[in-house]
C-alpha cells in the first residue's frame, strides 16, 4: 500500500527547517521534484567507483559506465513503453528535446505554409523552437484555444487540424492549468491529417502512468529533475524510423560512423544524437530514480495525487477572494493548483507563504500566451509529488489567510 509519509523519510531535504524554525512545506514540484537517497547514492558511487567515459574505452572502468548508462537507456525505454531502447535519446532536458526535434524533424519537412498546431497552454519550450523554425521555413504557427475551464476546446482542434498540417506539438500535462489534455485523440486527428504528434511531458511523465505505444505519438520529450532525477539530464523518445530518417542535431565525437576532412557518415541511432562525452552520472542516476517511481507504481502515484489535489481544491476553494484556474473534475488535471489571491500579485503571496516555511512559484511559468488568456499577469502556484500530504496543503491554506491579513483584506496590489 502506498504510504507517503513512509516515501517521505526516502527524502533528506524534507528534513530540513527553513527560516530558523519552519518546516520546509515543499510544493514547487512543477518545477523541480526532491531526490530520494537511492539517487543520490547513485551519484556517490559512480564518482567514487566507476567514473569514466563511455563506448569507446576498453578497460574496466569504462566498460562499467557504458553497461550502467545503456542499463538506464532501457530502464527509460521500459518506463514509458518504447518498443526498443534506441528510441531513447538523452539530452538536457525537455527543452532541448523539442528544439533537436525542430531543428532536425522541422528543418527537414517544413514549408512555406505548412502549419504547426499548437494550444494556448504551451510552456515557452514548447513554443520559441516552433516560432523559430517557422520563421526560417515559413511554416505558420496556430493554437487550440482553451475552454473557460482551462480544458482543451475539441470542437475548435478538428476544425483546425487539417491537410495543412504537418505537426500537432502540445502538453500532456498543463504547468499552469494541470489539466491532462487528450493527446491520444488529439494524435488521431494528427494522423488523419497526415501530421506527426509530438508530447510535451515534462509534466505527466513524472505523475502518471504513460505509454507511448498507446498514446502513438510520434516524439515525447520529458525531463529528469521532474521525477525524482538530477538535472542536466532529459529525454528524447521518437519513433525508430523517424530518427533513423533524420540528421544529427550536433556534430562532434561520437554520433560518426566515419569522417574525412571534407565529409562524414552517422553513427546508428541513438548515438548519433548524442554528440560528445554525454552526462553519464546524471543518466545513470535517472536510471535509478526510474527504478524508485516503478517500485512504488505510477498508478498509485497518481492515486495519492489526485487525492491531493481533490483536497487542496476544497481547502484553497473555501477561502474567500482566492480565484482558482483549472478544471475542478480532479480526473481531468494532475497536482498542479494555480490560484490569485483578491488583487495581491502572486509575487507577494508567494514571498509572505514562503515566510511559513512555504514553498510553492509565482509568476507566468513560462507561459505567457496562457497568462493573457486567464486576464492575469502571473499566478501562484502550488503543485505535489509523492512525498506531499495533506496537513502541508492546510499549512499553504494557513499561510494563504495571513496574506490577507497582511494586506488588508485583498484590495492591495
Amino acid at each position: 500500500m502506498f504510504d507517503a509519509r513512509q516515501v517521505r523519510r526516502d527524502f533528506p531535504i524534507l528534513e530540513r527547517r527553513v527560516h530558523g524554525d519552519r518546516p520546509l512545506v515543499y510544493l514547487d514540484n512543477a518545477a523541480t521534484s526532491q531526490k530520494p537517497r537511492a539517487v543520490i547514492q547513485t551519484l556517490v558511487d559512480y564518482y567514487e567507483t566507476t567514473n569514466a567515459n563511455i563506448h569507446r574505452g576498453i578497460h574496466e572502468l569504462a566498460e562499467e559506465a557504458t553497461a550502467r548508462y545503456e542499463e538506464a537507456r532501457g530502464k527509460v525505454a521500459r518506463f514509458i513503453g518504447a518498443r526498443e531502447p534506441r528510441e531513447i535519446v538523452f539530452v538536457r532536458n525537455t527543452t532541448e528535446a523539442i528544439n533537436l526535434v525542430a531543428r532536425t524533424w522541422g528543418q527537414a519537412h517544413l514549408r512555406p505554409g505548412d502549419e504547426i498546431v499548437v494550444t494556448e497552454a504551451e510552456h515557452h519550450s514548447n513554443l520559441i523552437p516552433w516560432q523559430l523554425i517557422a520563421r526560417q521555413t515559413g511554416a505558420v504557427i496556430r493554437a487550440i484555444p482553451i475552454t473557460d475551464e482551462g480544458t482543451l476546446d475539441l470542437e475548435a482542434a478538428r476544425r483546425m487540424i487539417g491537410p495543412r498540417t504537418r505537426l500537432v506539438a502540445l502538453a500532456h500535462m498543463s504547468n499552469v492549468l494541470g489539466t491532462i489534455h487528450p493527446v491520444a485523440e488529439i494524435g488521431r486527428l494528427a494522423h488523419a491529417a497526415g501530421a506527426r504528434l509530438l508530447v510535451d511531458g515534462a509534466q505527466s511523465v513524472p505523475h502518471l502512468p504513460v505509454n507511448v505505444v498507446a498514446l502513438d505519438c510520434d516524439f515525447l520529450a520529458f525531463s529528469g529533475h521532474k521525477m525524482c532525477g538530477p538535472t542536466g539530464v532529459g529525454v528524447l523518445y521518437a519513433k525508430s524510423e523517424l530518427l533513423e530518417s533524420l540528421e544529427p542535431f550536433l556534430g562532434g565525437g561520437g554520433m560518426i560512423r566515419e569522417v574525412w576532412i571534407d565529409r562524414a557518415t552517422w553513427a546508428d541511432i541513438p548515438e548519433r544524437f548524442e554528440a560528445g562525452t554525454p552526462n553519464i552520472a546524471d543518466v545513470i542516476a535517472l536510471g535509478t530514480a526510474v527504478d524508485y517511481l516503478t517500485n512504488l507504481g505510477m498508478e498509485n502515484i497518481r492515486a495519492h495525487e489526485e487525492e491531493l489535489t481533490r483536497y487542496a481544491l476544497d481547502v484553497l476553494g473555501e477561502i474567500a477572494d482566492v480565484r482558482l484556474f483549472g478544471p475542478r473534475d480532479v480526473r481531468q488535471r494532475g497536482g498542479v493548483v494555480s490560484f490569485y489571491v483578491g488583487d495581491v500579485h502572486p509575487h507577494d503571496v508567494s514571498t509572505v507563504v514562503d515566510r511559513d516555511g512555504v514553498a510553492i512559484r509565482a509568476g507566468h511559468h513560462c507561459c505567457q500566451p496562457l497568462m493573457r488568456r486567464l486576464g492575469v499577469p502571473a499566478t501562484a502556484r502550488a503543485s505535489f509529488y509523492l512525498y506531499n500530504v495533506p496537513e502541508e496543503i492546510d499549512t499553504l491554506a494557513r499561510a494563504l489567510q495571513r496574506v490577507k491579513e497582511i494586506f488588508g483584506g485583498v484590495g492591495v496590489g
